[in-house]
């Protein structure tokens, strides 16, 4: 993806004023669509992962790193390990190949069966039985069929394989180290969980977060970052039936068929570090790219500063400058003032290139104003990020305004 230079709009106060980006529309131009042009990729929130490497490359170490972007916190230990829901597996239950040493618990009992083995069985499948309970029956190669082998008050779960394989609805295998517990939720089919031990969870983690190819501390860093924020998770409610999805909204988690060598060693160099403030695991958000500063949150170690890391040179960020194109029917529907007249940003935050994040957007419309906060403009028009501009004609700014290029 092309880097593109966006119009800076730049004001000398901490916010920028209502007439700061006041953005008249063209009706000719309207029909066409509006383009945005943004920065970053995300909420901005602890780490950039980009500017992690940007760090990594300019030399600076793991423990720098951390400290940059969740300042005021210290070095702690976690082990112990992780549930994860699999989001993928939308099947009845919980369905495996079969494998060497492969054993099922019943959860309830407390009591593990080793799975016996034929020439001819070739999956396991552990399946709702009655109101709470499970089944857990063989696959016959040769016939064709289920054959039920015990059945469980309550739920199962595989282990004691090195590496099992999930057979997902598509019939693809995805293969997970640690449990596959069946779990029950909520509707007649069972949950997907893997019950594995934190290191070897973020083994599937952070090649997925990162790119493995990144120099070794910014590897580090999103080890310690996921690691600490997989524990923050954790603790919150041990009563829930699993600490963590598998997808962006929490971690992604490709299992371990994701693994990489490089980020593999990223993990087991960094063993068991977490991040503390007070002595308590932090929540140590991050996203892809903070666009050049980072966002304030509602912890003492989220704050609100300029980053040159972001954008620092070779380190292959895509997401520092953007442009995307809505349709004004796209905007017209998040606005809902009819046919928009002009765009302006209200206020913005003053730190970083271009006056900073936006904070809120005004519409005018054919059938009046509305003013919405950039983080919802970013929700209802799938945006990057809530640091977003808006085309301003030079001869409607304000005399006191620059328009330059943004670095």
């Amino acid at each position: 993806m092309k880097k593109r230079a966006i119009a800076a709009v730049v004001l000398s106060s901490a916010l920028i004023s209502a007439s700061a980006q006041a953005s008249p529309v063209d009706p000719k131009a309207a029909a066409a669509g509006t383009t945005i042009s943004g920065r970053g990729f995300g909420h901005g929130r602890g780490m950039s992962q980009y500017g992690a490497q940007g760090a990594a490359i300019a030399g600076k170490s793991v423990r720098q790193i951390l400290d940059f972007y969740y300042p005021g916190t210290t070095t702690g230990k976690a082990t112990g390990s992780i549930r994860v829901r699999i989001s993928a597996d939308t099947t009845d239950g919980v369905r495996v190949g079969t494998v060497n040493h492969l054993r099922v618990r019943d959860l309830t009992a407390g009591t593990v069966y080793t799975l016996p083995k034929a020439s001819t069985r070739n999956q396991w499948s552990i399946d709702p039985s009655g109101d709470h309970g499970t089944k857990v029956s063989s696959f016959d190669a040769k016939t064709r069929k289920w054959k039920l082998w015990k059945t469980f008050s309550g739920m199962a779960q595989f282990e004691g394989a090195a590496v099992t394989g999930l057979i997902l609805p598509s019939g693809a295998v995805r293969r997970y180290r640690g449990a596959l517990r069946a779990i029950d939720v909520s509707g007649a089919h069972l949950d997907t969980v893997n019950v594995v031990s934190l290191d070897y969870y973020l083994r599937g983690v952070v090649p997925r977060e990162a790119l493995s190819s990144w120099r070794p501390a910014a590897l580090q860093a999103q080890a310690v970052a996921a690691r600490t924020y997989s524990v923050f998770h954790r603790s919150r409610d041990a009563r829930k039936a699993y600490d963590l999805c598998d997808t962006t909204s929490c971690q992604v988690y490709g299992g371990y068929d994701s693994e990489k060598a490089s980020t593999n060693t990223a993990v087991a160099a960094t063993a068991g570090q977490i991040r503390l403030y007070k002595g308590k695991p932090i929540i140590a958000e991050f996203s892809s790219s903070n666009g050049g500063a980072t966002a304030a949150g509602e912890v003492p170690y989220q704050v609100m500063k300029a980053d040159g890391w972001d954008a620092y040179p070779n380190n292959g960020n895509p997401n520092v400058t953007w442009t995307v194109t809505r349709t004004a029917a796209e905007v017209q529907a998040v606005f809902d003032v009819g046919s928009i007249r002009s765009l302006r940003v209200l206020k913005r935050t003053g730190v970083g290139p271009s006056g900073g994040r936006a904070l809120t957007v005004e519409a005018v419309g054919s059938k009046g104003r509305r003013v919405l906060t950039a983080d919802q403009v970013r929700i209802r028009l799938h945006l990057r990020s809530g640091w977003i501009a808006f085309p301003v004609s030079p001869l409607d700014m304000p005399t006191d305004l620059v328009v330059g290029a943004d670095r």
